[in-house]
């Protein structure tokens, strides 16, 4: 185990207990974190969903022209490609003649890239008991990894109840371990520590990880 996390595990063990703004009695106060509501773009019209009965024309080869509506159909179906509708609101409407499967596809990785860039980090939690046992552990990773991979922090915590605040080197192991299963891409952020009756510690994504392919 890294030096500085097992020092910040064994000093997590020793501090007295402490009774944490954000709990009531030995109950939590549960934090709710929500995802953004992603917002739809206007439909792309194609072939005969396109309204205008003339259109500027813009074959593959780049080539420009105003047809009527049916006439602009009838070249895309000699292509067997779409008639796809780009800026609906020019005068007269500017359609270009493709294949819009692959059209769509970029459109989407495009949007993709944005979304990425434009990413709100969110801190995500992942709770333990002492006894979590390896199943229920390996499963909790599993999502941890998830959040991570999705650009978010992590916050691990165990939760002492009763009698369970003498198992703090359990609780202090279990960090521990959950630290080095994701080592691989993340890195600590915020050292263990005792908050109330919870050893947390907050794990961020390494930029400089290798992302599994």
């Amino acid at each position: 185990m890294i030096p500085q996390v097992a020092g910040a595990l064994s000093l997590a063990i020793r501090r007295p207990a402490r009774t944490h703004p954000l709990t009531q009695g030995d109950e939590p106060i549960a934090r709710r974190y929500s995802r953004p509501q992603q917002q739809r773009g206007p439909r792309t019209r194609i072939n005969d969903q396109i309204r205008a009965d003339r259109v500027r024309v813009v074959d593959p080869e780049g080539e420009h022209g105003i047809y009527e509506l049916d006439k602009a159909l009838e070249l895309a179906q000699r292509r067997e490609l779409d008639l796809v509708e780009v800026a609906p609101d020019a005068d007269p409407p500017v359609v270009k003649i493709m294949d819009f499967g692959k059209y769509r596809y970029e459109q989407q990785k495009k949007e993709k890239e944005q979304r990425k860039k434009a990413h709100k980090v969110e801190l995500k939690e992942v709770r333990f008991r002492p006894n979590t046992d390896d199943h229920d552990f390996d499963f909790k990773v599993k999502h941890a990894r998830g959040f991570i991979e999705d650009g978010n922090q992590v916050k691990a915590w165990v939760q002492f109840r009763g009698r369970d605040i003498i198992y703090k080197d359990r609780g202090a192991d279990l960090l521990g371990r959950f630290i080095e299963e994701l080592s691989d891409l993340a890195r600590v952020e915020q050292l263990p520590k005792m908050e109330g009756r919870r050893m947390t510690v907050v794990l961020t994504p390494d930029k400089n990880a290798k992302k599994s392919s």
